[in-house]
């Protein structure tokens, strides 16, 4: 796919983190030490199965840094500014997107949407619209697969690439944030990420809102601590559905960013707020 390697080209040269420069030294350590004999097979072996189960668990914890660089929250700068940064992903969705954005016009409040590729595809002119009113789409894999965390180099390259690819076309400007489809990964993303250029966003706190019908305690969840600097998870895809009938964040999103107000923060794109 040309874009992925046009965008390799521009990417920055990757840095593995400590634990992965770490989990190379322990295999060559573990592969030298098994030619010993056989009686050194039995701990390399068992060194290298710890090593990969602490891979593994790193991969199933969204906000985790062992793997790599990893998002959180926001720069001390923008936190000194009173910004928190509002995400939406797995859209953009026909019939809940356009509330949320009705929503965010009504308090003046800009959001940053980690769309599908395919979805965007299919729902071209909502991205448009997404842009239009001044918030920004980002990459949130090509078709959320179920199987992210497993792929390989060379998988989330096309993968993320072609998300990249479609998203820059109908948004009118490349995505600058990549965000993991349900936050799994493994080592081989980062790696992916820097040949792409993008940085890997998670969140400070989530609702939980693709789970949970109720929408207080989804705020709840979301408003606990509430602070500047905090980077905020809800969905307008794949969102919850309240017993009474309509999407989660429907009821939640209103209720949050009266709060933000009230606590004089300013809900600000990811852009705006590393700018």
């Amino acid at each position: 796919m040309a874009y992925v390697h046009a965008q390799a080209r521009r990417g920055a040269r990757w840095r593995p983190s400590p634990f992965v420069r770490g989990s190379f030294a322990l295999h060559a350590v573990a592969l030298a030490g098994a030619a010993l004999g056989p009686g050194a097979w039995p701990w390399a072996l068992g060194a290298v199965a710890a090593n990969h189960a602490v891979a593994c668990l790193a991969g199933l914890l969204p906000r985790s840094r062992l793997l790599g660089p990893n998002l959180t929250r926001l720069p001390p700068a923008a936190a000194a500014r009173g910004e928190v940064a509002v995400t939406i992903d797995d859209g953009p969705d026909p019939e809940v997107t356009p509330r949320v954005l009705e929503i965010l016009a009504r308090a003046g409040a800009r959001a940053s949407f980690f769309c599908i590729g395919q979805r965007a595809q299919r729902h071209a002119a909502l991205v448009r619209e997404i842009v239009a009113q001044g918030h920004a789409v980002e990459n949130h894999s090509l078709r959320h697969r179920h199987n992210f965390g497993l792929l390989g180099p060379t998988g989330y390259l096309r993968e993320i690439g072609a998300a990249q690819d479609v998203l820059a076309e109908i948004a009118g400007s490349a995505p600058c944030f990549f965000r993991a489809p349900a936050g799994l990964r493994n080592p081989f993303l980062d790696y992916a990420l820097a040949r792409l250029g993008l940085p890997l966003v998670s969140w400070t706190r989530r609702g939980f809102d693709t789970l949970a019908s109720d929408a207080g305690r989804v705020h709840a969840r979301l408003t606990r601590g509430l602070a500047a600097g905090d980077v905020l998870l809800l969905h307008d895809g794949h969102a919850a559905t309240m017993p009474g009938g309509g999407a989660v964040v429907l009821a939640v999103l209103p209720r949050l960013l009266e709060d933000l107000s009230a606590a004089g923060l300013r809900p600000v794109t990811l852009r705006a707020a590393l700018r």
